[in-house]
């Protein structure tokens, strides 16, 4: 059985909060509010749990989840080496909607799907969602939706498509941007921009000093 939590209320958001931490350390599901998307998450270390991450969203192995941070230093633990470009990025954008594909450090023993040694991180800039992972570290989260329906822009919408297959729904109030992070492949010798989204590719190139077109590749699913 799951429970929605308003966390507009500082009573039931500590208790939604508290909840949440207990799930995930229980290795069960969890929505929750982040400022571009409404996501399903699970502790990014917990296999078991990916794994039914991905079985909720109807999703395989071939499209690995990304991984949320509540900090700009924690990506130094899972990152092979941090470029220079990333930490422009990161210093430009993070928290927000902003997510970069980079290779992961070899020795994380995670399993977020067949992700060929490379990993999405995006630090969300919504309190509630970094409170949480703040408290229990880098969580494994995915658009709230059934793959290949619409991502949910409320609490509503995403328990209308996962049910009970989530334990614990953080209602946020509507997602602010109402649109998904934009994404950038930093793992290759020039930044691609593989989905474009929350963030404007021209805003990028600018912190890049490289043209936007030079940017543009191809758009991926949520």
């Amino acid at each position: 059985m799951s429970t929605v939590y308003d966390c507009g209320s500082p009573d039931s958001r500590a208790a939604g909060l508290s909840a949440a931490k207990n799930s995930l350390e229980a290795g069960r599901l969890v929505v929750l509010p982040t400022d571009t998307l409404y996501g399903i998450g699970a502790g990014a270390f917990d296999s078991e749990a990916v794994a039914g991450l991905l079985r909720a969203k109807g999703r395989g192995r071939d499209m690995p989840v990304p991984v949320l941070v509540g900090s700009w230093n924690t990506i130094d633990g899972l990152v092979y080496t941090v470029r220079p470009q990333t930490r422009d990025l990161i210093r430009a954008f993070w928290p927000g909607g902003l997510s970069l594909v980079v290779e992961q450090a070899p020795s994380l023993a995670w399993d977020l799907g067949d992700t060929r040694g490379s990993v999405m991180l995006r630090m969300p800039l919504h309190p509630v969602a970094l409170e949480l992972l703040r408290d229990v570290g880098p969580m494994a989260v995915s658009s709230a939706n059934i793959s290949g329906r619409p991502p949910a822009t409320t609490v509503a919408e995403a328990r209308e498509q996962l049910g009970g297959s989530v334990s614990v729904y953080l209602d946020g109030g509507p997602a602010e941007k109402a649109t998904a992070s934009t994404i950038v492949d930093l793992t290759g010798d020039h930044p691609r921009i593989l989905r474009t989204g929350a963030i404007a590719t021209g805003d990028i190139a600018d912190v890049l000093g490289v043209t936007a077109e030079s940017l543009v590749d191809g758009d991926v699913p949520v």
